[in-house]
């Protein structure tokens, strides 16, 4: 692919994330690639779409990728950053490959939420649905595949892609998938029942959440609001429409990427080994 145009997205109020992005319009002009900033609400005036931020910039940048059907460069400027590809350290390599065009696409999927009968909405990490009064729990009926599973009783529910199975989803204790399998996450957060344990399910899996009992619960897609939800409300969750075009220039391991992150030593020992 000839890239010409880099569109960028940075996070608005990181200093470091600006350095970043000057380091890379300098770069980038010495091999002939322009870059623009990403306007918001309007397409992308580009070949690549870049962040620079952490993960929450490469969700915002994601979805207009997304839209756009144009591949996505994360470059780390946060903490974990488990959604971008770069660190800083490596960004005249990654002009490189921007400039030559060769690298390789890591196709995520995407998640879609639908409240009652209002418009789908389309995320890149996940659906949660939980208490918003901090004494409540929340009762959730999920039926999957139209056939009705069980209740939770619980502070709340994530329903999560691969890529966003290292979010929220791996915080309240569900498995780390790698980003590239197709699948869906259903994981309780908190629950007050004997069934505790995340579910994988195929990815053309439909789960139907509805609220009992009187007590309300928030619901977000990748962490933007979707208001409230009362009893006898439902939130019908599914595979969402198109996937996202990770770009991988560093070369690493869905594996390496756990090991750094998390900063695994290679000669981890059994517990009580001497």
């Amino acid at each position: 692919m000839k890239v010409q145009t880099l569109a960028v997205v940075v996070h608005p109020d990181r200093p470091a994330a600006a350095e970043v992005a000057g380091r890379l319009e300098d770069l980038a002009g010495r091999r002939g690639l322009r870059v623009v900033a990403v306007g918001e609400g309007g397409p992308p005036a580009g070949d690549v779409v870049v962040a620079i931020g952490g993960d929450g910039t490469v969700l915002r940048a994601a979805r207009t990728a997304l839209h756009a059907d144009l591949p996505l460069l994360g470059i780390n400027v946060g903490r974990k950053g488990f959604l971008a590809d770069i660190e800083p350290g490596r960004l005249e390599d990654a002009v490189e490959v921007l400039a030559s065009g060769s690298w390789h696409e890591s196709r995520r999927m995407t998640i879609e939420a639908v409240v009652n009968d209002r418009d789908p909405v389309t995320g890149i990490n996940d659906v949660v649905i939980e208490k918003v009064l901090t004494q409540r729990l929340i009762s959730m009926e999920v039926s999957i595949d139209g056939e009705r599973f069980i209740n939770y009783y619980a502070d709340g529910l994530i329903l999560a892609t691969p890529t966003g199975s290292t979010a929220y989803n791996l915080s309240a204790g569900g498995p780390l998938v790698g980003p590239e399998v197709e699948a869906l996450v259903l994981s309780p957060v908190a629950p007050h029942s004997l069934f505790s344990k995340s579910l994988v399910l195929r990815p053309e899996t439909e789960v139907l959440c509805t609220v009992v009992q009187d007590r309300s619960a928030g619901v977000s897609v990748d962490g933007h609001d979707l208001g409230t939800v009362g009893p006898g409300d439902e939130i019908r969750v599914r595979r969402g429409p198109g996937t996202v075009r990770f770009l991988e220039i560093s070369g690493r391991s869905f594996a390496q990427r756990v090991k750094e992150k998390f900063h695994l030593s290679e000669d981890l020992r059994f517990y009580g080994s001497t």
